[in-house]
């Protein structure tokens, strides 16, 4: 990424010091009213993305449609109401119908 200097004068640049650098955060998209899930929840089946929730203490393939993403959180658009517990690092041992046990929050 290359930035320019609102007041690209000598003057402004000289006070600037030896070494300056600047933090940055770019905003590519952001949104106030957004349904996320963790994207360590996410996989692959097929052609879909889908999660693992909780139901009745079994876990359920639920397909999802997925938006915008980021390293951490992906927006769902579609599949997924709010509040529903989602299963975080599934191994691909999990299976749809498994038993599984909720882990205390450690909130």
């Amino acid at each position: 990424m290359v930035l320019d200097l609102a007041d690209p004068s000598a003057v402004m640049r000289a006070r600037l010091g030896d070494g300056y650098r600047i933090e940055a955060r770019v905003v590519i998209w952001e949104s106030p009213d957004v349904l996320a899930a963790p994207t360590s929840a996410l996989f692959r089946h097929g052609e879909d993305w889908a999660v693992y929730t909780i139901d009745r203490n079994r876990a359920r393939r639920t397909i999802v449609t997925v938006g915008h993403r980021t390293n951490q959180f992906a927006e769902v658009t579609s599949g997924l109401a709010e509040g529903t517990a989602v299963i975080l690092h599934p191994g691909d041992t999990l299976a749809d119908g498994s038993r599984v046990r909720p882990r205390p929050s450690s909130d």
